[in-house]
């Protein structure tokens, strides 16, 4: 037997049976004569031992040199008379030694169960919580159960401090985390009353348990608990505590904490708050569904005299105090929380889709992200002041009820400013992102760059006449007319569809869709005729942040609005670095701003000048004026604007009254803005194309008869169609002041208003009106080939200037 253990516990066991062998010996004594004869002494009956306890030693060799008496001796020591006392030991033994064990095993899982950074607790944030904030840190939106405002511990009133102390943890200025005669104390309140009615855990605990801890009732999470508190202790201060606590505490009715608990119940700040209001928020703590003094007005009150006699029996109030305080009523003014504002809110949902792409959703659902976005405050308040005005003043006048309006930095891509609708609460459909419309004359911008681009003179002419090509008419805005050769520079600044077209076929339609695309369209575009009139949709932020690239010399930078994502505790997880994308050539971009500021000085755009400011842009209306659209821009900013319907119903508007709306938004952010000029035009004279033209051959292409133009004066033709009713009035002001002024008459006027008017006008002059070309009647007109480009253009030289054409789309 006990060959299978090693020499150590052999020699163990030796030396245990030579002691014991030793004390046997000691106690046997030697038999003596006796002269007396031997008593018969019965024997008494042999117990029989239980079967299997037992013990038969195979004596080792080691023994051999014992007596046979002494191995007799060591048999009836291992007896089984005397189990009972040996078994006894034995079991307390392994009693013990698995109570420890079970013990040092619980304890090692407590302590690996629960965290070392105790630290966590000051920048703690509670799962699916995100901050959105603007570019001066200005919080736009919160979103879960977040504090929205933190405050520290000395802009904490005393009462408040004093209120939670004596209601929560009386002794929280002496314990180290853990309260043991609060807990016996609270053991026997809840013994006496037959429920609970007073709570065992501290401040530290509390703090612990929202931090670290579930809400789960279990001996357990208890345990964790108290563990933590201590650790807490251990490694913060009692004021990092005590501000930490009064930061994320439930405090009922959606408020995270005593500063959105005192604007939620009290439309108050904190440190206004009086002995009874910060009495009746501690007393929410227990139980915030029950006493919270919006759902249970009777429970609160009763619940808050309980906080204000504890705070007598603490000597924080004296007794006059708690007299006055018990008999005051609440006072509530209840409010909304303030995390639950939304700044910007279409911008803000713009965000939320856009996280995705940058952090994991688990990183989003762990909580305590904050994002810091591209937005000016200032500048988004103009933009929803604009909105606001376009659809209320204008928009009921010309049959439109929603618009929209993005700004972004040319220089960075940074999205500055958005509203996507007029009214969010009710509709939360983004007009800047989500609504795919046709961009109208807007898109002429990408057919006459890709021209410049191809190298195309500004000053190279089509005819502005009825155009055929393939079956595919355009037509010009009011199917007018001059009949004569007009340059690009001035086609694009009084919008001329037949001119547009008619380049496309030259430059063609692969080039200019690549050019779109490198310089910020990112929706389909299809290789049709009427490309080149904005028939194929996209939305308002890929046509504002394409206009931007004409703003910085041809670079294009992709549009964002994020420009840092942290954690909870600080760490950058997301840096915005968009690289620069040349898209066009410098020379390219500034003759089409140049084009485009003829656009604003003389053109459709003339609505949108600011002053002495330079200023470049383009107007789009699409077919029955159902889209409204201007994309403008400065050196430091671009913006666009989009008024319609979402039903896509027609409306009564022109494209005037979007860069109205564009210059009420530029004329407040620019106030504090410096001026700076767009490069000069570029030498012209033997300038190079950056790309080449892709001409479309069409298998027929021809032009119309021009109708002879109407009696009616070429000046009154090129009014844009005003806006408002005072704006009508306005104008016919100044056409009567115009007319007397270039027609004066030597008698005197009359005195009627109706009567001046007919007695000055004055038709046009022959000479002012373009001869139209003349055809037989009743005959169809002759095809004619397309214009020659030689034949036409005067590179670096202005041709003459023909009859002003209409200047609406």
């Amino acid at each position: 037997m006990f060959n299978q253990f090693g020499p150590k516990f052999k020699q163990q066991i030796s030396q245990l049976l030579h002691s014991m062998a030793d004390k046997l010996d000691n106690n046997v004594q030697p038999p003596q004569e006796t002269l007396e004869p031997p008593k018969t002494v019965e024997k008494p009956p042999r117990r029989r031992p239980r079967k299997g306890l037992k013990l038969n030693f195979t004596v080792p060799p080691q023994l051999t040199t014992f007596s046979q008496q002494t191995i007799t001796s060591l048999k009836k020591v291992a007896s089984v008379r005397h189990y009972p006392k040996f078994w006894l030991l034995f079991g307390m033994g392994v009693g013990v030694t698995s109570s420890a064990l079970i013990l040092g095993y619980s304890v090692y899982e407590l302590e690996t169960s629960i965290t070392d950074s105790v630290e966590d607790a000051l920048v703690y944030a509670r799962p699916d919580t995100l901050t959105i904030k603007a570019a001066d840190g200005e919080v736009l939106r919160e979103i879960g159960p977040v504090t929205h405002e933190k405050i520290k511990i000395w802009q904490i009133p005393e009462p408040v401090i004093h209120a939670f102390i004596a209601s929560e943890d009386s002794r929280f200025e002496s314990h180290r985390g853990v309260d043991i005669q609060g807990i016996i104390r609270a053991a026997f309140s809840n013994f006496q009353a037959g429920e609970v009615v007073e709570g065992g855990s501290t401040i530290t605990q509390q703090l612990a348990r929202i931090v670290f801890l579930s809400q789960e009732r279990n001996f357990n999470r208890k345990l964790k608990e108290m563990r933590l508190a201590q650790k807490i202790e251990d490694n913060l201060t009692k004021e990092q505590i005590l501000e930490r606590y009064l930061n994320l505490v439930y405090l009922g009715s959606g408020a995270y904490g005593i500063a959105d608990a005192s604007w939620v119940y009290f439309s108050k700040p904190v440190k206004q708050l009086t002995v009874t209001e910060a009495a009746t928020l501690a007393g929410i703590v227990p139980a915030p569904s029950i006493y919270s003094p919006l759902e249970n007005k009777k429970a609160a009150t009763e619940r808050r005299n309980i906080v204000l006699q504890r705070m007598a029996k603490e000597g924080f109030i004296k007794p006059i105090e708690l007299e006055t305080a018990l008999a005051s009523p609440l006072n509530l003014k209840p409010n909304q929380p303030k995390r639950l504002e939304k700044k910007a809110p279409y911008f803000t949902d713009y965000i939320q889709k856009e996280l995705s792409q940058y952090v994991s959703q688990d990183t989003l659902k762990a909580g305590g992200i904050v994002v810091e976005t591209t937005l000016n405050s200032q500048w988004q308040k103009a933009a929803e002041t604009a909105i606001d005005t376009a659809v209320n003043n204008y928009g009921r006048w010309q049959g439109y009820k929603q618009a929209a309006l993005t700004a972004i930095d040319p220089r960075n891509g940074q999205i500055k400013a958005m509203v996507g609708g007029n009214d969010y609460q009710n509709n939360q459909y983004n007009r800047v992102t989500q609504a795919q419309r046709q961009p109208g004359s807007t898109f002429k911008m990408f057919v006459y760059s890709t021209a410049i681009a191809a190298g195309f003179s500004p000053y190279r002419s089509y005819l502005n006449a009825p155009y055929i090509v393939d079956g595919y008419q355009p037509e010009n805005y009011g199917d007018h007319y001059s009949g004569a050769q007009v340059s690009l520079e001035q086609a694009i600044a009084s919008s001329l569809n037949v001119v547009a077209v008619q380049t496309l076929v030259d430059v063609g339609w692969n080039p200019i869709i690549k050019v779109a695309h490198k310089m910020g369209i990112e929706s389909p575009l299809k290789p049709t005729y009427s490309l080149a009139l904005g028939a194929w949709e996209v939305n308002l932020l890929e046509l504002t942040s394409s206009y931007g690239t004409l703003a910085e010399q041809g670079t294009h930078y992709k549009s964002h609005g994020i420009n840092r994502i942290l954690d909870r505790h600080g760490k950058v997880l997301y840096q915005a670095q968009f690289k620069p994308e040349p898209a066009l050539d410098a020379d390219t971009s500034s003759i089409m701003t140049w084009m485009l500021q003829g656009v604003v000085k003389a053109g459709t755009g003339s609505s949108a000048q600011l002053g002495t400011r330079p200023v470049a842009g383009k107007t789009g209306t699409s077919d029955k004026a159902r889209d409204l659209w201007f994309v403008g821009y400065i050196p430091q900013l671009v913006a666009g604007v989009w008024l319609g319907n979402d039903n896509n119903q027609p409306t009564s508007g022109a494209s005037s009254t979007s860069a109205t709306v564009w210059r009420l938004f530029m004329e407040e952010t620019v106030k504090n803005m410096t001026v700076e000029s767009f490069p000069e035009l570029p030498r012209l004279n033997g300038r190079k194309g950056s790309l080449k033209a892709e001409p479309i051959k069409p298998k027929k292409a021809y032009y119309q008869v021009v109708k002879p133009p109407e009696t009616t004066s070429e000046t009154q033709q090129t009014q844009e169609q005003p806006t408002t009713r005072q704006e009508r009035r306005y104008r016919r002001r100044y056409r009567r002041t115009q007319v007397n002024q270039e027609s004066p008459q030597t008698s005197a006027p009359s005195t009627s208003t109706r009567r001046r008017r007919r007695t000055t006008y004055s038709p046009p002059s022959a000479a002012a009106v373009a001869p139209a070309p003349q055809a037989p009647q009743n005959v169809a007109p002759a095809p004619v080939s397309q214009p020659v480009p030689s034949s036409v253009n005067t590179d670096g030289v202005a041709p003459p200037a023909p009859p002003a054409a209409r200047k609406e789309e």
